[in-house]
């Protein structure tokens, strides 16, 4: 049984879907990086107060290969 676990153990992606905040708003949207990566920080088009401002990353949302 253990080697059995062992064989259909999934290998981690490379990269990763994570939900963007905007500081000033609070909009949101999804962005890709990698798993590896540090965490993002963008200054990026905010389409609520129709300036630019900084997006910071909040979670995780999906692993993708």
């Amino acid at each position: 049984m253990q080697l059995t676990q062992l064989l259909l153990k999934r290998a981690k992606s490379k990269e990763i879907l994570v939900l963007m905040e905007s500081v000033v708003s609070g909009h949101k949207y999804i962005q890709r990086r990698e798993r590896l990566a540090d965490k993002i920080e963008i200054i990026k088009f905010d389409p609520y107060i129709q300036q630019m401002c900084l997006y910071r990353e909040r979670k995780k949302v999906v692993s993708i290969k």
